[in-house]
């Protein structure tokens, strides 16, 4: 199935119900059957992830399929490590590509019981869950936050509580703070001194919860907007005290013409007439949103060059490739000038004569590269149903805003 998206105008005006964010429904989802708490989440994300999860606690079977949810699939395998039972755990043909050896041979450092049944370091498992004693562990601090998340969130659980060593680099230290942040609202203290984080053995609160707006599906608006000649737009559900690291991207996208304004409810965007004659940003902190910027960039003919992309290949898909690809069916001609970077110093190539884009099962290639439109008579998108993993009501809300939606 592929989506034709066009509109009139350049204008673009409206409010916008943001999705829950992901990242914290899944994490809260994670203490609550930790704590076997029946306490009410509020604005719990509808997102496909967040519904996997929930469906995956909720189940009375030991074998679970998370499809492509990495976050799930990752939670999932530390919790399960711990809860009394025999457990097999799979996902989605890519999943069983994406690495997954990191956070295994950590749980089993601890006394887990994982091993694979097929290729060595990948999905699917087989968990023997047990009564985990825990101490320490070590990690290379550039790897996916996610492995570290998975070992926080059971941390005080554990009998003599965790302590994580990270080694070398720390990549996207917003989400492990982010993680952190979040069980201090459980009641759970922590210390993250330099290369070291430590909880101690506590137990969780129980108490009601409600989960705070999406920054990153918040970016592909300020993307929006930050296209279009003229515009603004109200973003419902945003907080200015945020937990989410991609709340990071209002000073960046001021660079790109986009202004943000707080109110109570949410936040105001509008374009104004400022641009920069290069982007140049470490995107350690909010790796998520450097498709989104490649895009916006590019399409406002600004070169840039980003650093800070080193987990971008273990993704839903190998997203620096999959940039450099379909980037360069509009004629823009990007490199990987180093490890964990991406340029494009404007240098230009012909187009495509239709352009087509393929969404590689990642929901992010599908939402980054929709603005297209805003500048472009027509883009076609492959594969829409992606964006379901995170903001399902997306393709419904461009229709709002004045975009055309056809299914080819």
């Amino acid at each position: 199935m592929q989506y034709s998206i066009s509109r009139k105008n350049n204008i673009i005006e409206g409010r916008i119900n943001l999705p829950a964010s992901k990242s914290i429904s899944n994490r809260v989802q994670i203490i609550n059957a930790l704590s076997n708490s029946f306490e009410t989440i509020k604005n719990l994300s509808d997102c496909d992830d967040s519904k996997a999860m929930q469906n995956i606690l909720f189940s009375n079977t030991n074998s679970f399929d998370v499809g492509h949810a990495g976050t799930t699939m990752r939670f999932l395998t530390a919790y399960l490590s711990k809860i009394v039972g025999e457990w097999t755990l799979t996902g989605s043909h890519r999943m069983q590509e994406r690495p997954i050896g990191v956070l295994v041979d950590a749980l089993n450092s601890i006394g887990a019981q994982i091993t694979y049944l097929e290729k060595e370091g990948y999905p699917p498992l087989k968990i023997f869950g047990s009564n985990l004693t825990g101490e320490e562990v070590s990690l290379k601090g550039d790897t996916s936050s996610q492995y570290i998340t998975a070992l926080l969130l059971i941390a005080p659980t554990l009998a003599n509580g965790l302590k994580i060593k990270l080694e070398g680099k720390i990549v996207s230290r917003s989400y492990i703070e982010m993680t952190l942040n979040i069980l201090e609202e459980f009641g759970i203290k922590s210390e993250f001194k330099g290369q070291e984080i430590f909880v101690s053995h506590q137990t969780y609160q129980r108490i009601p919860y409600t989960v705070e707006g999406d920054w990153s599906g918040a970016s592909y608006w300020f993307s929006f907007m930050a296209l279009a000649n003229e515009g603004k737009l109200f973003l419902d559900g945003l907080k200015k005290r945020s937990f989410q690291g991609d709340s990071g991207l209002i000073p960046v996208f001021e660079k790109l013409g986009v202004k943000a304004q707080f109110s109570k409810k949410g936040m105001f965007i509008e374009k104004t007439a400022t641009d920069c004659k290069k982007l140049k940003f470490d995107f350690n902190q909010m790796p998520d949103l450097a498709q989104t910027f490649a895009v916006c960039a590019c399409l406002k003919n600004i070169p840039f060059h980003f650093t800070g992309l080193e987990t971008l290949k273990i993704k839903e898909t190998n997203r620096i490739h999959a940039l450099i690809i379909e980037l360069g069916k509009l004629g823009y001609i990007l490199h990987e000038p180093a490890e964990g970077e991406l340029a494009w110093d404007g240098e230009r190539g012909a187009e495509d004569k239709k352009i087509v884009i393929e969404t590689y099962h990642d929901h992010r290639m599908a939402m980054a590269f929709a603005p297209i439109a805003m500048v472009r008579p027509e883009v076609e998108i492959e594969s829409p149903d992606v964006v379901k993993k995170s903001y399902p009501n997306f393709w419904e809300q461009l229709k709002e805003v004045g975009f055309n939606i056809e299914e080819n």
